[in-house]
């Protein structure tokens, strides 16, 4: 069901790679996932394997981030939980691709990107605090050869002992940098979350750093404001994969229910099958142009990005709705995917960027400036 990008026999190859492990494996992992039992490691190799991961890690000459937004949504087709981990893991790729520190490239990218080295972002709280939500949790001072680091982050995803995610810590003298931390440092822990109302088996925890030494090796930007706009408009972008397939996947519900409830349905008035797939021609066409040049810093193109995000976040949720109220009675039941889905569109709506923030940051960009 989803629209088709130019077709190129790198996106024929990897995207249709990717659709037939998912067809193939997840389904029969899902509700392990959903309750916590399982993390899909094994899986998320499997489709860094086949590409998954791997388009957008060059950067030399470019890159279009189109055939990782469609290989995620074949992933968010079935899951959505999974579907955050895939994305979680291409932001990985993108922070690393992007980085001048050749060595942390040399060290980690190719990895990264094949899905033998899994690892996440821990961006939420950086991203917020820019944006005068909430302070920088990690503090850093510069030592030889590196930082010391202390602070908590309270969620960061896709993560475990063997993981590595990329964040942002403030030094003393207000300055910030971004880096890689790596989960197996002694001094780096772990710590096990509350039970959450879906996305449990994302490899989500708490970290704590205690004094951890973190080496120039290891940092992807020692001035982090300005590699946050270089690569901000991918970081938002990509979360588009997510949204994608979950509607797709809420769309396909509606229409399963036709045969049964049709006589009744119909009078959801503008919550039609029908409807939703209008609405979602029209965003994958929008994310489709951003996406091809996520290196444009101007101001009007990461206005549009962070609109394409709301609205992307904003048709997830009522897609979702719209599948329960056209499922009734049997949406309701804990064996039916309605309700998953309607757990898992909630999220897309509160993951950083939440709605309330990009409404906070348009606002914030239409603001009058000062004279």
């Amino acid at each position: 069901m989803s629209l088709a990008f130019a077709q190129t026999p790198l996106r024929i190859d990897v995207v249709s790679d990717v659709r037939d492990i998912v067809q193939a494996d997840l389904p029969k992992l899902v509700d392990d996932i959903d309750t916590g039992k399982l993390y899909p490691g094994d899986f998320l190799r499997a489709i860094g394997t086949a590409g998954a991961f791997s388009t957008h890690a060059q950067v030399d000459d470019g890159v279009d981030l189109n055939i990782a937004i469609d290989a995620m949504s074949e992933v968010s087709e079935v899951c959505g939980s999974t579907s955050f981990m895939t994305w979680c893991q291409s932001t990985l790729v993108w922070y690393l691709a992007n980085t001048d520190n050749q060595a942390l490239k040399d060290k980690y990218l190719d990895m990264a990107a094949a899905g033998d080295m899994l690892g996440g972002t821990g961006l939420s709280n950086p991203m917020k605090s820019f944006f005068g939500i909430e302070k920088m949790k990690l503090k850093g001072k510069r030592v030889e050869g590196g930082y010391r680091v202390r602070g908590a982050l309270p969620w960061v995803s896709n993560i475990g002992p063997e993981h590595i995610f990329g964040t942002i810590f403030e030094c003393e003298d207000g300055g910030k940098v971004m880096f890689i931390a790596d989960c197996a440092d002694e001094n780096i822990e772990l710590l096990e979350c509350d039970s959450f109302l879906a996305m449990d088996g994302t490899g989500t925890y708490g970290v704590n750093f205690r004094d951890a030494f973190i080496s120039d090796e290891m940092i992807l930007a020692h001035s982090a404001l300005p590699f946050v706009k270089k690569i901000r408009g991918g970081f938002i972008l990509l979360q588009s994969g997510m949204a994608i397939g979950l509607i797709r996947d809420c769309i396909a519900i509606m229409e399963k229910t036709k045969s049964s409830l049709g006589h009744v349905n119909k009078y959801l008035v503008g919550q039609q099958p029908e409807d939703f797939m209008a609405k979602l021609e029209a965003l994958e066409a929008r994310v489709r142009d951003l996406a091809a040049n996520p290196y444009d810093t101007s101001d009007e193109y990461f206005q549009a990005v962070v609109e394409a995000r709301l609205e992307a976040g904003d048709l997830t949720m009522a897609a979702a709705h719209a599948a329960m109220l056209h499922t009734g009675a049997r949406g309701y039941h804990k064996s039916h995917s309605a309700q998953r889905r309607m757990r898992e569109a909630y999220f897309v709506g509160i993951v950083t960027p939440a709605t309330k923030q990009l409404r906070k940051m348009l606002a914030d960009m239409n603001a009058p400036q000062p004279a």
